[in-house]
């Protein structure tokens, strides 16, 4: 599925769709450069999902953990780390968290679990562009209810 994302208000639409459709527990890996707007579409579905006050970026911490129905979501961000080993020390216990919101997941490799569903971010002119691909059966549903129940634009979804 391709999303275009003409600017950050469809970034944030595209987080509080995905929010709002998404299965429990939950594995996305958001891919893509510096400034392709993961960050902006992490914070958009922590916010449907209800999570208020400040929501940080985990770039330095490596990991914000926040409170959601049914448990916590971890928004991940890999970027500085060097190898997955490094992981280890954040006690990250895949049966915690209902939902993983992971930046730069190429980076933490087997030390992940699997996704459900990859987002690959893109800039494309002055916008940007997402390509959702299910990673699992869940991950399929996932995308099936969010195009089946219209919680995004028309002309912005095209297969692919």
């Amino acid at each position: 599925m391709h999303v275009s994302l003409p600017d950050s208000d469809a970034t944030e639409a595209l987080g509080q769709a995905l929010a709002r459709t998404r299965p429990q527990p939950a594995v996305v890996h958001l891919q893509g450069d510096l400034g392709a707007g993961k960050s902006t579409l992490a914070r958009a579905l922590l916010r449907e999902l209800g999570v208020t006050g400040a929501i940080r970026s985990p770039t330095y911490t490596l990991v914000e953990r926040y409170p959601v129905a049914g448990g916590e979501a971890w928004h991940l961000d890999l970027y500085r780390i060097g190898d997955a080993g490094e992981l280890e020390f954040l006690g990250l216990d895949e049966g915690t968290a209902v939902l993983w919101l992971v930046e730069w997941p190429e980076r933490g490799a087997a030390a992940l679990p699997p996704a459900d569903l990859r987002v690959l971010l893109d800039v494309e002119g002055s916008g940007r562009s997402a390509r959702l691909a299910a990673e699992s059966p869940q991950g399929q549903q996932w995308l099936a209810r969010l195009a089946g129940e219209g919680q995004l634009p028309a002309p912005s979804l095209q297969a692919g």
